[in-house]
């Protein structure tokens, strides 16, 4: 049965999306089969495999959500699975806002993505859920169904100040609703070792956590060549192989299959 794991953070900015998308092609690589989730309206990781007008789909994750909470015959998950780069994943749309916004009045609502994503764990080896940059119901939903979350960190002072809420809500979901939750690690990306703030937030990262929470070996290099590569609807390590970030995502995805070993 395939491992859910969510790419989470509280803050935006912090390299969710592209670490999903780059995380899924890289594990891809190695020989894994992966389904990737985007669970945010704003889509950018549907806008990463190269699908253009996303407020037009009509088979997203948004959708689905809406079924499943009017109690709509269950739907066949293959109408909604797109591939692409060798990466199978589910799109998202300005609709899943509307979900959210249903979600709120919903009982027992945590466990609806969970209840989706069941039929297919098992045709996978990761599910890598991408989320928005809020503590949300869409989130709390991504936290029930996986079995792990990565938390991304980028080494600059605004995105280190929501890493502890981020991480207390974890722990709350894990003891009220879904009790196998556990922290993959903390990833920090985006990061520039020539600065004197990213060393020094990096060191403040492993001395506070490093005793409690795994942080990832892998750190993610900060380069423009990652965001040419988004923009032309590409894996780094396609876009550019040579480049450092496509190096370090392909470590990420070694690193991250050693643990489970």
């Amino acid at each position: 049965m395939g491992k859910i794991i969510m790419i989470g953070s509280q803050k935006g900015g912090v390299g969710k999306t592209v670490t999903t998308f780059n995380l899924a092609y890289s594990l891809q690589k190695m020989g894994k089969k992966i389904l990737t989730i985007d669970f945010d309206s704003q889509a950018n990781l549907t806008t990463c495999y190269g699908v253009e007008e996303t407020s037009s789909l009509e088979h997203t994750i948004g959708h689905l959500m809406m079924a499943a909470m009017e109690d709509a015959p269950e739907k066949d998950l293959s109408e909604f699975i797109r591939t692409g780069n060798g990466v199978d994943f589910i799109p998202s749309s300005i609709y899943l806002s509307v979900a959210d916004a249903k979600l709120r009045l919903e009982m027992g609502a945590e466990r609806m993505l969970s209840d989706i994503l069941e039929p297919v764990r098992e045709k996978y080896d990761y599910i890598l859920i991408d989320t928005c940059p809020s503590l949300g119901s869409l989130t709390i939903n991504a936290l029930a169904a996986a079995d792990e979350v990565i938390v991304t960190v980028n080494p600059q002072l605004l995105a280190m100040m929501g890493l502890q809420d981020f991480l207390r809500t974890a722990a709350k979901i894990r003891r009220r609703i879904n009790p196998g939750l556990e922290i993959a690690g903390i990833l920090l990306t985006m990061c520039d070792a020539r600065t004197t703030l990213c060393r020094v937030l990096t060191e403040e990262v492993k001395e506070n956590f490093h005793q409690q929470i795994r942080i990832f070996e892998t750190r993610i290099p900060k380069t423009v060549k990652v965001g040419e590569s988004v923009y032309y609807s590409m894996p780094i390590d396609q876009y550019c192989p040579k480049a450092s970030a496509a190096a370090a995502y392909q470590e990420l995805a070694k690193e991250l299959i050693s643990y489970e070993s």
